[in-house]
């Protein structure tokens, strides 16, 4: 086990370096099996769930604007603190996941929402 996964708390595992992250480029990442998109951007990290919910396509394809990521298919945007969708045609939110910053680990949790 290494430091970062014993200091690591409860139900958070790293995904990458906080150096690692580009301002406004997502990171596209798998954590028992969940697809994420970590973002960085506005001063602070986010973790959506990388899958659309009105088409089945990767967001961590599209855009980072004003704290929303565009879908790159059919231009839905979602709020990447709350998951809500800004515009059809997308209607059902997708899923974010907590984050903690631990030194330069960035670290989420699929097992809570946020």
């Amino acid at each position: 086990m290494t430091s970062t996964e014993q200091s690591a708390p409860a139900g958070f595992v790293r995904v990458c370096a906080l150096s690692e992250l580009e301002d406004a480029t997502p990171h596209r990442v798998e954590i028992d099996g969940v697809p994420v998109s970590v973002v960085r951007t506005e001063g602070e990290v986010f973790a959506i769930n990388d899958i659309c919910s009105h088409a089945n396509v990767s967001l961590s394809e599209g855009e980072v604007e004003d704290c929303q990521i565009e879908c790159w298919l059919h231009g839905s945007s979602f709020d990447l603190r709350s998951g809500k969708p800004s515009g059809l045609p997308a209607t059902r939110p997708v899923p974010v996941y907590p984050v903690k910053i631990v030194g330069d680990d960035v670290l989420v949790s699929v097992t809570q929402e946020s």
